[in-house]
């Protein structure tokens, strides 16, 4: 898959990069509310706090600062917050602190579950790390089909494609990608599709991108913050899919955006002003804390 990457060629003047889950499709609430929270919840055995912990999970992940945050450092965020939270405290429910999975994680290896198995060998916390994810890829695969992308995003894509070489960029593993995109007939569109077992974003955009493109001839459209730092990375521009508001976002793409991309007159205030808006939905401190 890393071939993929470093095969990718410049064939036209403007480079697109797009994330999946929450800015292509609808999916990222049936995701995690009705995948990841309660693989997670039967998994750690947080029945008695499950309550907590789908606070924590849907905030950690849907509306936080943290959204779009890979999986397994999206884990060990929540149960760091579990195990601060008074009303667990007050349960005596032991919350795993999940030592062995951060370390994984700061040894900075491709966050997906191949690279995930091959530290797992011999490593009982680990393999039960990579049960979990499994689990959850089992869940996500007979929960989430037949929902389709956002209106506006196929002719966002198709009028896009005129102009410039695009690839989905995403956290996502590739399998899920590649069905979801072939599902609803948007593969077409794009010459490459990197999920996780290539690496963050920003590898992804660096290996891609950064060499083959001017920087304000780059773009990422993305609905969080971890897309907004892949872009500037490699010193793209952002644009976001609200969080709430994605037909909108997308409606402006195609009406506005991508001339002003296209025309050099994206970058600036008009830019900025748009990050503020993704900033002011997506807060950094959960509401209880401040209760």
């Amino acid at each position: 898959m890393a071939q993929l990457l470093s095969a990718s060629q410049r064939e036209k003047d403007f480079f697109i990069a797009i994330d999946s889950d929450g800015c292509v499709f609808d999916t990222m609430e049936i995701k995690h509310k009705e995948c990841f929270c309660p693989v997670t919840i039967r998994h750690y055995g947080l029945q008695a706090v499950s309550k907590f912990a789908r606070q924590s999970w849907e905030f950690v992940n849907l509306y936080s600062v943290h959204r779009g945050m890979n999986r397994f450092p999206a884990l060990v965020e929540v149960m760091d917050q579990l195990r601060k939270r008074p009303e667990v405290l007050r349960r005596n429910v032991s919350i795993p602190a999940l030592e062995a999975l951060r370390g994984w994680i700061n040894s900075k290896p491709k966050l997906g579950n191949p690279a995930l198995a091959d530290a797992a060998t011999g490593n009982g916390a680990l393999a039960d790390a990579l049960l979990w994810s499994e689990t959850v890829n089992k869940s996500v695969t007979e929960m989430v089909h037949g929902v389709p992308p956002f209106p506006y995003v196929h002719d966002s894509l198709m009028r896009a494609a005129e102009h410039a070489d695009m690839m989905v960029a995403s956290s996502t593993p590739v399998e899920a990608l590649r069905r979801e995109w072939r599902e609803h007939r948007l593969s077409g569109y794009v010459e490459l599709i990197a999920g996780q077992e290539m690496g963050p974003k920003s590898h992804q955009l660096s290996i891609t991108a950064a060499s083959q493109y001017a920087p304000d001839r780059m773009l990422m459209i993305g609905d969080a913050f971890s897309d907004y730092r892949a872009a500037k990375s490699v010193n793209a521009c952002f644009f976001p899919i609200l969080p709430g508001e994605e037909e909108a976002s997308w409606e402006r793409f195609l009406n506005e955006v991508l001339d002003r991309f296209l025309s050099g007159q994206y970058r600036g205030a008009y830019e900025n002003d748009l990050i503020g808006e993704l900033s002011a939905r997506l807060p950094k401190h959960p509401p209880w804390e401040s209760q």
